[in-house]
């Protein structure tokens, strides 16, 4: 009994194929930069509710840029921890 001939792929199927994973993974790339903008802003709206909870005396524009650069730049964490330690300490 002969054997059955193998499926042999075009090359243009290969070419049309590639062109096709390759658009795919661009759209992913888009869908990886967007994602990773959107979790470098997904504190704002929590920090935003909570700054309309307390108030906030006068200050210099160039120390509300400093603090939100710091905001930015380190962990929220990490803030919190550093800004507690600011905090006076209660009478009793």
């Amino acid at each position: 009994m002969p054997k059955p001939a193998r499926k042999m792929s075009s090359l243009t199927a290969i070419e049309n194929r590639r062109a096709s994973l390759r658009s795919e993974l661009a759209a992913l790339d888009q869908q990886a930069r967007e994602a990773e903008e959107a979790a470098r802003d997904a504190g704002r709206d929590t920090l935003f509710a909570a700054l309309g909870r307390v108030k906030i005396s006068a200050m210099e524009k160039a120390d509300a840029r400093a603090i939100a650069k710091a905001i930015a730049t380190h962990e929220a964490g990490e803030i919190a921890h550093k800004l507690a330690e600011l905090e006076r300490p209660t009478s009793a």
